[in-house]
């Protein structure tokens, strides 16, 4: 197989447009997403003065943030720090987090966790002091959580209420951003579409929260909207991106052929759940001195390594080792894992690693400014340097409450601003004369397929590079059928999210963090402790470059070998 067009050509838009034809909408801030990050961000530019367009392709509550079990990362104890969680974090980063970054959403934890609880939010609590779990990576107990397990349902839900009744935020569901429209170097809004019909969005700014990339991957924790549309909107309109080849995936999945994949959250092995493989030995004490509550990259290599010296799909979590009752405190997993018979109290649970977490998205400062005048964007589909090349557990949800809140205000003062306006026509790839017929269920499986086994866990050269051939050759002909409707423009999406993945991970000739590449093991700080930045050129190709060289923030690891 080979791509016609080298590593492939991206389009910048999906499809033309004709406003001769098609209805415009307008409004001051267009906000796309509504997890924590969107949802803080419409909120606080609401609160600002601006009149609010929020768009979700699914519902409300079907957010990466809604499917979130662990919690956020605050430190409350008097054996703990600021500086404490400033250096955990900057440790799992692997030497390229952004320190001035992890400094600001450390220092406003407290005031984002008050604030969602001003809102509503039921955090759990013990004579009025919140309760406090331990996760992977952290030195010491500070995740604050909800209901045990289901942090960000309960966070999800009082978003929610505060978005339906701000007298300033509109909210339309089953709406699917299908591509920006930047106008005289500034974004100026989208064409979406809605049960299929095309329409037009106007807007001062855009600031886009559309979550993560994990349906690329066969495995994954991830909802099935999690497609990767804000990096490939934001790629194809010209934005940078950054640290696309960071994928972080959970060690602990529940894995039971034919179910749906569940997440099993870290805090049960922070409440002292160990990992055994099939004869019943425990592994990890020999692989970190944190053990099971190594990074999640170096517990999730360390399964991996285990099901194939054991020849074996999974492993499995034991809660024999925690003190109280793991069915109480632990609701929602117990829920799921009884449906499968499974008791939380007897049964060991079966698990593999999973496709997480996307560290890279457009490159942001810490105020979500894009490269792109009035695009603005956060949390997951952004990378504003705080995760470096691996991400602290219980960061995610911290982050997209703190630079949300700082992006909304942000973006609501640039869309009062004066604009260009909507263009009144753009073009777009033209329709075959004969397209191709498409299997999009086989084409969507063959994607998953590759990228689980060519740039996953580990990685190569070899694999990597026939991976950026084959996307390409697939992206090139599914771009040949005609219009796309919104099924086909989540798989050109997709397509588009693993391009970036495949390319920065070809550009990184070493590991680092959540990066493993078999044929380069060592991580290589004399050459790359620097992040690799991705943008579109003129005729569509990815062009990857390295960035500023960082000093490492976690000498002591500096020549270690990557497990």
């Amino acid at each position: 197989m080979r791509a016609p067009h080298g590593t492939g050509q991206f389009p910048h838009r999906l499809a033309p447009f004709d406003l001769r034809r098609t209805p415009v909408l307008r409004t001051e801030l267009l906000v796309v997403g509504a997890g924590i990050a969107g949802a803080c961000a419409a909120l606080h530019a609401a609160d600002a003065g601006a009149e609010v367009l929020l768009l979700v392709k699914d519902h409300l509550d079907e957010t990466n943030t809604a499917w979130a079990q662990g919690g956020i990362a605050v430190v409350q104890r008097p054996d703990d720090s600021l500086a404490n969680h400033i250096a955990d974090t900057l440790r799992v980063g692997a030497g390229i987090a952004e320190p001035a970054a992890v400094r600001e959403i450390v220092n406003a934890a407290s005031d984002a966790v008050a604030w969602l609880e001003h809102l509503g939010t039921r955090f759990d609590r013990d004579d009025g002091a919140l309760l406090l779990s331990r996760e992977g990576g952290h030195g010491h107990a500070r995740v604050v959580h909800a209901n045990g397990d289901a942090t960000g349902a309960e966070i999800q839900r009082a978003l929610v209420a505060a978005l339906a009744t701000h007298p300033r935020i509109t909210v339309r569901s089953g709406v699917f951003v299908r591509d920006l429209v930047v106008e005289a170097g500034r974004c100026v809004g989208a064409i979406v579409l809605q049960d299929e019909l095309e329409f037009a969005i106007e807007a001062g700014a855009v600031l886009l929260a559309t979550g993560g990339t994990g349906q690329i991957y066969r495995e994954t924790t991830n909802p099935p909207g999690a497609s990767g549309d804000g990096q490939a909107l934001c790629f194809r309109a010209g934005a940078r991106l950054a640290d696309c080849e960071f994928v972080q995936f959970h060690p602990t999945t529940l894995y039971i052929a034919g179910a749906s994949r569940f997440l099993i959250s870290e805090v049960l092995r922070g409440a002292g759940a160990v990992l055994r493989d099939r004869s019943g030995q425990r592994f990890m004490d020999e692989v970190h001195p944190m053990a099971e509550l190594a990074p999640r990259d170096v517990v999730s290599r360390a399964i991996l390594d285990r099901m194939v010296a054991t020849n074996d799909t999974h492993v499995y979590l034991d809660l024999s080792g925690i003190d109280g009752d793991v069915r109480r405190m632990f609701p929602s997993i117990a829920r799921i894992c009884a449906t499968f018979d499974l008791d939380l109290a007897r049964d060991p649970i079966p698990v593999r690693p999973g496709a997480h977490y996307f560290l890279g998205g457009a490159a942001t400062d810490l105020d979500g400014h894009t490269s792109i005048p009035g695009l603005f964007a956060v949390g997951e589909c952004a990378a504003s340097g705080v995760h470096g090349a691996n991400r602290l557990a219980s960061n995610s949800l911290l982050e997209g409450a703190v630079l949300g809140r700082r992006a909304g205000v942000t973006a609501a003062a640039m869309a009062r601003e004066p604009h260009p306006g909507l263009p009144r026509r753009g073009e777009g790839p033209s329709i075959a004369i004969d397209p191709p017929r498409l299997l999009h269920d086989d084409l969507l499986y063959s994607l998953k397929s590759l990228m689980w086994r060519q740039v996953g866990l580990s990685r190569d050269a070899q694999g990597l590079d026939d991976a950026r051939t084959r996307i390409a050759f697939w992206h090139h002909y599914l771009l040949r059928a005609p219009l796309p409707n919104r099924r086909v423009c989540e798989l050109a999406n997709m397509l588009t999210v693993a391009a970036l993945v495949a390319e920065a991970g070809f550009t990184r000739d070493e590991s680092r963090g959540t990066h493993f590449r078999s044929d380069r093991p060592q991580r290589d700080d004399a050459a790359w402790c620097r992040r690799i930045f991705l943008e579109r050129t003129g005729d569509g190709r990815i062009h990857a470059t390295a960035g500023p060289h960082h000093e490492p923030t976690d000498p002591s690891l500096s020549k270690s070998p990557a497990p």
